[in-house]
């Protein structure tokens, strides 16, 4: 028998709406039943069924789906379908050790870019500004981020004038000081499509360059109330380097792209 499978990643909306994109070859049928095969938290096995209905919204989606409340936008399913069956599996992997992606946690393997793009950044200002580097910057298959710093002010939408240059730099000093955001030289082509590190032949444009903070989950487990974050070292984009004041915190030689970021309050 022909069996039709496809990995993909969530989003946002198929978590809170119960929905899960499917192979075209399901387009002729109008329901399904979909069996769910998760491991909560990456440990305890869950199977569970539920009947679905087949919907067209810009692709082809089984409705219907109560999605278990410790998986994240980004994680990946594989949806199986035996060809010719009323039934589709479909199935999470758990990773080998749960990691916490900026504050996140992350039980089942996942697709980086998907998590950058669909993190909840908040709505202060400088929520605002890591929002606009991430959903309107060029993502890279690690999950980092790029966007030229002459874009920010329009994307982030903190205001025009001297009062909205002011809430910028803060919100930049901000995220910079906590390690979410580096300055860097990148390129954009004709069309303003950004690359770093820069492209020969293309114009130079300062960047602001987003990775993500990947960590093992601590044992006491998801916690995002506002904390101090201890001081840590954190990997550089390609190409930088850390300052010498940098260095000079840390206490001791810092290994080539990586810098040190000090001891600070999050929310």
């Amino acid at each position: 028998m022909r069996t039709v499978t496809r990995r993909l990643a969530l989003w946002r909306a198929d978590l809170s709406d119960g929905v899960c994109a499917v192979p075209e070859e399901l387009r002729d049928r109008s329901e399904m039943t979909v069996v769910l095969e998760h491991r909560w938290r990456g440990v305890s096995p869950i199977r569970a069924s539920f009947p679905a209905e087949l919907r067209e919204d810009v692709e082809w989606q089984l409705t219907g789906l109560e999605w278990p409340d410790d998986m994240r936008p980004g994680v990946l399913v594989t949806v199986t379908w035996p060809v010719g069956k009323d039934q589709v599996a479909v199935r999470t992997t758990p990773l080998d050790e749960p990691v916490r992606v900026d504050g996140l946690d992350y039980f089942h393997e996942y697709d980086a870019k998907v998590v950058t793009r669909e993190f909840d950044s908040g709505t202060s200002n400088r929520g605002k500004v890591l929002h606009a580097v991430r959903r309107s910057g060029r993502v890279f298959e690690d999950g980092s981020a790029a966007l030229p710093v002459s874009a920010v002010a329009k994307e982030a939408g903190l205001g025009r004038g001297r009062r909205g240059t002011f809430l910028l730099d803060n919100a930049l000093e901000q995220l910079t000081r906590e390690g979410y955001l580096t300055r860097v030289t990148g390129s954009v082509d004709s069309s303003g499509y950004p690359s770093y590190p820069a492209v020969a032949g293309q114009k130079t444009a300062e960047m602001l360059f987003y990775a993500p903070m990947v960590e093992p989950v601590p044992a006491e487990g998801d916690d995002r109330a506002e904390h101090w974050v201890n001081g840590f070292v954190r990997k550089l984009p390609p190409g930088a380097h850390a300052s010498e004041k940098q260095a000079t915190l840390h206490g001791e030689p810092l290994e080539p792209g990586y810098t040190y970021v000090k001891r600070h309050h999050r929310s």
